[in-house]
């Protein structure tokens, strides 16, 4: 059985902010950071438990006296309370650097209760904070490290962002596929939802690929430079390929995941896209275009877009489509792979949708 995963926050600057004089001890210095209280009550949903651990300098003499930290402090504890998130405990070293305590972050002095319990699931613990002591102090502690941004010690990380990826362990894969005729970046979380960005230098494919991460349901980047002056092939067969891969990539071993799905609508055609994650790539397409190009697009490279797509990502794909239309019976396809992928990777628990035990 797991156990509890710990989220250790650092207090000045990540619960709270910090102001400039590095004191919080008056009640008209108390400014939550943006956004903590959402990130903590997901965190806390996802089973977290949480742990203050903060370097407060010199707390108790006159540097830092007791009795004007304690009443915001309190506030503070209060106000979190008031909203459902309580801290299991609140751990605070009153040394000064010069004194080199062990207690002192990025010393794990006070940690020591926690590195002897066998109840705490390590690999899903964290440490939150806005300095790269706190980093530091990550490291000591062999668990992973999260800086907040700010303008005084740099970091990169909002507090969305760390909710997301400890709550919903993203699923996310960045390929890089680099050949003589082409150069292909992409990169996706299937579990973040965001404006596609894509550029390949064909606009109507563009349009499409967009299709896929905006009914997908998931975040979508696809930059590709290819020998265009050429023909389209080589860009359109290799994005279809790096797009595949950073699918399979990103699933791992698919673990919960619903696998199949979807017919879809537009106009007067009707897209219809049988799709299973089974591992064994097979491709069926069934349709036929009137224009030899729609946009920039050769309507030939569309299933063969669909068949790369498939090599690369272990995907069993029969898709067709009847209509008038040809630009519909292609933004159709695209659509309706992209309600099935929505469908198919969406999570419904943590079992192996497979009686093979392997996918």
């Amino acid at each position: 059985m797991s156990g509890t995963p710990m989220l250790f926050v650092d207090r000045d600057g990540t619960l709270i902010e910090e102001p400039d004089d590095f004191q919080i001890d008056a009640y008209d210095k108390l400014r939550f950071v943006r956004g903590v209280i959402p990130a903590l009550l997901r965190l806390r949903d996802a089973g977290y438990d949480f742990v203050i651990v903060s370097n407060q300098d010199g707390l108790g003499t006159d540097a830092c006296p007791r009795e004007r930290f304690q009443g915001p402090h309190d506030l503070m504890l209060q106000v979190f309370e008031s909203q459902g998130i309580r801290f299991r405990e609140v751990l605070i070293d009153d040394s000064f650097p010069h004194e080199n305590k062990p207690t002192r972050k990025p010393g794990i002095g006070m940690m020591l209760g926690y590195l002897q319990d066998r109840g705490i699931d390590w690999a899903r613990s964290a440490m939150v904070g806005d300095r790269p002591t706190d980093i530091e102090f990550a490291n000591n502690m062999k668990i992973r490290g999260f800086q907040l941004a700010t303008a005084q010690f740099g970091g990169e990380w909002d507090w969305a962002g760390i909710a997301h990826e400890l709550a919903d362990a993203p699923r996310r894969a960045v390929v890089q596929r680099d050949t003589k005729e082409t150069r292909i970046r992409v990169e996706i979380d299937l579990d973040r939802v965001a404006e596609p960005q894509v550029s390949t230098g064909l606009a109507f494919f563009d349009h499409m690929l967009e299709q896929i991460g905006k009914h997908g349901g998931f975040a979508l980047a696809i930059r590709a430079d290819g020998d265009l002056h050429i023909d389209e092939h080589h860009t359109v067969e290799d994005t279809g390929l790096a797009l595949g891969q950073a699918l399979r990539e990103a699933l791992g071993d698919k673990r919960g995941i619903a696998r199949y799905g979807f017919t879809l609508p537009m106009d007067e055609c009707l897209a219809q896209a049988a799709l299973d994650f089974s591992g064994r790539p097979y491709c069926v397409f069934e349709g036929a275009f009137k224009r030899e190009c729609v946009g920039d697009l050769p309507t030939e490279l569309v299933p063969h877009f669909f068949r790369s797509l498939c090599d690369a990502s272990g995907l069993n794909l029969n898709l067709k489509v009847q209509g008038e239309n040809d630009h519909h019976q292609i933004e159709a396809c695209f659509k309706a792979l992209a309600r099935s992928l929505r469908q198919a990777i969406r999570r419904e628990g943590a079992e192996l949708p497979s009686t093979k035990g392997l996918l």
